[in-house]
């Protein structure tokens, strides 16, 4: 009679745990003690502001775990009903969304959802495919269809308005489109018409919209109103000097002047408390982030997984971007977290996976696409 071999249950789990890839959660693991640690300054008389915020990254976690265990090939059959779920998600919400403060963002489906989320990586994948299906056949009509792919989730997104976001889908679709070799002739002719249609777009913002930008240009015209949110930020990261006040010692966050500290403006506080030589280590732990993202990328062996590493890596500096240069007063105010540093649970599920999607990019490196 065969007796099975009993197995140490770490064999049981290993392979479970080798989706992960060590380069990446180590710099995950350096990204979100530096964000606990901020959260918790940040939102300790927030009620259970940080725990929620540890609740989101254990969710994240899950999130990426799944999304490294499904392989390339999965991804690309996903990538066509994400993409259709999402530009239809869209449609309902312009026609009986629900409006909170003046925006038609959300349906209820059951839940309430924000279907403009799903496009940030729904929009990546469809465009990844898309070239993948043409590969070695680029004419100048596949860029343009690529094109109106993009447009019809970014116009919906913008109309109801929400411009962050349609900024954010607009970006992580063009790395796409840049990536699978965008002429830099067609670039110029793009960025130029950008510069002629300004009056345009100028004309067909919202009130809130050309507000920001004028607050951008002098937030002084305004400092109890409209420039309040940059005009604090600035000074509490000014004040914070070289090396910072300290953990918890932030005169601006704990008393109140900074607005949505634990959100978007969370890097302000924590410059403050942290400094220069805080914010230069956070640089650099975000630039570990992206290099390891763009070498997933540059080692990929498919033109579907190379498009959506390196897609999926540049959103990651959009994000992070974005969010220091409004906060620094140097970008308008749009509402973009602090990649695994703000506070909110649709973000942190979608970059968990993002990340994930480049963990299975990774693991499946050897293995060719047929």
């Amino acid at each position: 009679m065969h007796i099975p071999e009993r197995r140490h249950p770490w064999q049981v789990i290993k392979p479970y745990l080798n989706v992960f890839d060590g380069p990446l959660m180590l710099i995950l693991f350096l990204l979100l003690s530096v964000s606990s640690m901020a959260m918790y300054s940040a939102g300790y008389d927030h009620g259970s502001r940080f725990d929620d915020h540890l609740r989101n990254i254990m969710i994240s976690f899950v999130v990426m775990w799944m999304a490294a265990l499904m392989p390339p090939q999965m991804l690309m059959r996903l990538a066509v009903p994400l993409y259709t779920i999402g530009v239809g998600l869209l449609i309902a919400v312009a026609m009986f969304g629900i409006v909170k403060k003046g925006a038609r963002r959300w349906i209820d489906v059951g839940v309430v959802i924000q279907p403009s989320e799903l496009l940030k990586i729904a929009v990546p994948l469809m465009l990844a495919w898309f070239f993948q299906k043409r590969e070695g056949t680029l004419r100048w009509q596949d860029f343009a269809g690529a094109a109106i792919l993009l447009v019809i989730p970014v116009a919906l997104i913008a109309k109801q308005p929400d411009l962050g976001t349609s900024l954010l889908v607009l970006a992580s679709g063009f790395y796409v489109i840049f990536l699978a070799g965008l002429s830099w002739k067609v670039l110029l002719g793009l960025f130029l018409t950008g510069m002629a249609s300004l009056p345009i777009v100028w004309s067909v913002l919202h009130d809130y919209q050309r507000q920001r930008v004028l607050t951008l240009i002098d937030p002084t015209t305004d400092p109890l109103g409209k420039g309040f949110h940059i005009i604090q930020s600035m000074i509490a990261i000014g004040s914070g000097g070289v090396s910072g006040k300290g953990w918890f010692k932030g005169t601006q966050a704990h008393l109140e002047f900074i607005p949505e500290r634990t959100t978007d403006f969370l890097f302000a506080v924590y410059s403050e408390e942290f400094g220069l030589i805080g914010n230069l280590a956070l640089l650099f732990i975000y630039l570990l982030l992206i290099g390891r993202g763009l070498l997933i990328a540059a080692n990929a062996p498919t033109v579907f997984t190379r498009l959506l590493a390196g897609a999926l890596t540049m959103i990651l500096f959009t994000y992070a971007f974005v969010n220091m240069g409004m906060v620094s007063g140097i970008l308008p105010v749009v509402g973009v977290p602090l990649p695994f540093m703000s506070y909110g649970g649709t973000a942190f599920v979608t970059l968990g996976l993002g990340v994930g999607m480049l963990m299975s990019i990774q693991r499946h490196r050897k293995l060719v696409q047929t």
